[in-house]
């Protein structure tokens, strides 16, 4: 099964892939979870020890010159649109508690386009993990699908989009889904986080008609102290855990299609 995770900044697309993962990993099906926001807080999130040493690969300039044949940051140079990426997942990712991780990072900077070796490189590796990968996949991305094609689409089973009770949140929920009918990304949900009471849960299911809506992940001051202490998240909340696993089980149906 393969799983994007996308949203709002700050909505917590992160608590969601880390409790997914955790969730799965702890249900017997082999785990890789694939960190593409540029704010990268997913290792901490699981409880990956020293998060902080974990180099993204489009910081690797050597691995990056090597299967693309062009140094990072030089512009105006030829490249390879296809480099070799299978071997990329068992060579650089990192493993804890069962789950493997890879941290993409950022693959341009401002000014510089996104038509560039790195961003080629991460750009087939997403296709392979999505394309050719026989495990559980799940990827927390930066707001929007941009890490995403129509080849790619097809291979993702569920859209997750992370919303909280406020309109710009909704607001790029509408325009993913739009994003996603372009490239025919099936499988489009809605998981609500951060909801205080029954007010923001109606504000949320009446602001998103046509929108299939799979919880509602409870506000919790405890998730919130976790993130502050550096410890995993979803192990601070017995609420936010009941109801990812919820969301957990109406996934399940399918990966088993």
């Amino acid at each position: 099964m393969k799983i994007a995770i996308s949203g709002k900044g700050g909505v917590g697309k992160t608590l969601l892939a880390a409790t997914l993962s955790r969730k799965f990993a702890d249900s017997g099906y082999s785990v890789l979870a694939i960190d593409a926001d540029p704010d990268a807080n997913l290792a901490a999130s699981l409880g990956f020890p020293n998060p902080d040493s974990i180099v993204p690969l489009s910081e690797m300039k050597e691995l990056v010159a090597e299967r693309t044949g062009a140094e990072p940051g030089k512009p105006g140079v030829l490249f390879k649109l296809n480099p070799k990426v299978d071997d990329l997942p068992e060579k650089y990712c990192v493993r804890h508690d069962g789950i493997r991780l890879m941290v993409m990072g950022r693959a341009k900077q401002g000014g510089s386009g996104c038509y560039c070796s790195e961003g080629t490189l991460l750009k087939a590796l997403v296709n392979h993990l999505l394309l050719a990968r026989k495990e559980v996949v799940i990827m927390d991305m930066e707001a929007g699908i941009e890490h995403l094609g129509r080849a790619t689409a097809s291979a993702v089973d569920r859209l997750l989009i992370v919303v909280e009770p406020g309109r710009r949140s909704l607001e790029t929920a509408h325009t993913i889904r739009r994003l996603a009918a372009d490239i025919g990304l099936p499988g489009v949900a809605v998981v609500g986080n951060k909801v205080r009471n029954e007010a923001d849960r109606e504000f949320i299911t009446e602001s998103l008609p046509g929108f299939e809506i799979l919880g509602f992940i409870p506000y919790s001051p405890a998730v919130i102290e976790a993130d502050l202490s550096g410890v995993p998240a979803f192990t601070a909340s017995p609420q936010v855990l009941g109801e990812v696993e919820s969301i957990f089980h109406k996934l399940i149906p399918v990966v088993h299609k």
